[in-house]
């Protein structure tokens, strides 16, 4: 088998590294690796389990003794390019593919056929009452694939009621599919409900809202686009913003919590409100090599002038955006992969220069905040591309509930999920 194209080695760290106030330490890699790129890791939602798209399977792996659990294959002609969890199904197991076939699949399976180490994780982190489940075999089941796609699916992901789920990919189009079965099991059902074909370029990643029926894309066409039901009146969906700013490809785009955390003892009770109001925040990263910060302004409030801050007004119907902040450079290629942690609101990145970031905000004086770079490694898969990473809980057998992790997992090219963690060296 031909190996993983390599890139160049990245660059040396920094001389500021040795002065940044967290690192990042190589937990464990998950065992065995594919001998095929690993494109992307998803966390469950509830579970210490996470998928992996690798080859034309997801690997099913735990994150308690970092080991593989099972394997879901046979669906799809093609490599698999992404995975996503359906949240809220209860004892039932729900994954969604989306391959380089240009289909997107669902799979199934029940909770008690689940060979995952520990107990699951409630809403709120903590571990779920009861006993550890024992290991056992079981099946995956394929539900049902969902053609339309013109070509290879970049990306996908399931609504926060888990009710909608979307899919983009190369042919520029973002797709809006709803299950109307009710998730109860077996042969789901689903009905395409939105076709939005306003980007001129691959569309590279989807994500929803935290609480709402909203619905960003990155692309190609280095815009940003976000979507609702109803934006033009009906049970259309439409565009209700463009976010222009990035001068490249946006690989990914993400959302925050619903309320933003900040580091630091000094509160600002002015700029928490504004925030509440404005709602949460997006990220988007770029090859470009930038990480950046978006903002809504809410209507009928004046914004103060922003001498060093793009603008950008929606160029369709009813809302403006502006782009709050650049995160520091941390990069010195594409910036593949950035994700904002629901716990700690910290932003972790990644791209073609193998390295992987941290950063954090902090109030400073005046009432504003501002972005730092906290911990960063060079070369986390040697001399291979990282593809993504992501934030996931986990926690150790016998642990007391509540004490769980939150660690940092990436996928490369060489095939490696690795899992980090952040460690604390000094105050900074």
């Amino acid at each position: 088998m031909t190996s993983p194209p390599q890139s160049p080695p990245p660059p040396p760290l920094s001389l500021l590294t040795a002065n940044l106030p967290y690192k990042l330490s190589n937990l464990a890699n998950l065992n065995p690796p594919s001998l095929n790129r690993a494109w992307l890791t998803a966390p469950h939602p509830t579970l210490p389990i996470v998928a992996t798209a690798t080859g034309t399977t997801c690997r099913i792996y735990s994150l308690t003794s970092f080991t593989l659990l099972s394997t879901v294959s046979g669906g799809h002609k093609r490599s698999i390019r992404t995975c996503a969890w359906r949240p809220g199904t209860g004892k039932l197991q729900v994954l969604a593919t989306g391959s380089f076939d240009a289909s997107a699949g669902i799979w199934e399976k029940d909770e008690n056929e689940e060979d995952g180490e520990g107990e699951g994780l409630t809403q709120d982190g903590g571990n779920a009452e009861g006993v550890e489940k024992e290991e056992e075999e079981g099946e995956w089941r394929f539900s049902i694939v969902l053609d339309g796609h013109e070509s290879e699916i970049k990306s996908l992901a399931w609504s926060t009621g888990g009710n909608l789920l979307a899919t983009c990919s190369r042919d520029k189009s973002v797709w809006v599919w709803e299950d109307v079965s009710g998730g109860t099991g077996g042969e789901g059902d689903y009905e395409t409900v939105a076709v939005m074909q306003e980007h001129e370029g691959d569309v590279k990643s989807v994500a929803w809202h935290p609480e709402e029926e909203v619905l960003v894309s990155g692309s190609y066409d280095d815009e940003i686009r976000i979507w609702k039901e109803d934006a033009i009146g009906g049970d259309d969906w439409g565009c209700v913003a463009v976010l222009r700013g990035h001068e490249g490809t946006v690989w990914e785009v993400g959302w925050e919590r619903v309320e933003a955390i900040v580091s630091g003892e000094e509160e600002d009770q002015d700029w928490i409100e504004r925030r509440r109001v404005a709602g949460p925040r997006i990220v988007s990263c770029s090859d470009d090599g930038t990480v950046r910060i978006w903002r809504k302004v809410p209507r009928q409030q004046d914004e103060p002038k922003q001498s060093k801050l793009s603008i950008i007004r929606a160029t369709s119907r009813n809302e403006e955006w502006i782009e709050e902040s650049r995160l520091p450079t941390a990069h010195v290629r594409e910036v593949y992969s950035a994700c904002w942690s629901k716990r700690t609101g910290r932003i972790v990145s990644t791209g073609g220069d193998g390295r992987v970031a941290i950063y954090e905000e902090r109030w400073k004086e005046g009432g504003e905040t501002e972005w730092k770079v906290v911990a960063q490694v060079d070369g986390a898969h040697g001399v291979f591309e990282v593809n993504h990473v992501t934030w996931a809980r986990r926690a150790d057998r016998g642990k007391d509930e509540g004490r769980e992790e939150e660690v940092v997992v990436s996928s490369g090219d060489d095939g490696e999920v690795k899992v980090w963690n952040l460690d604390r060296l000094h105050v900074a």
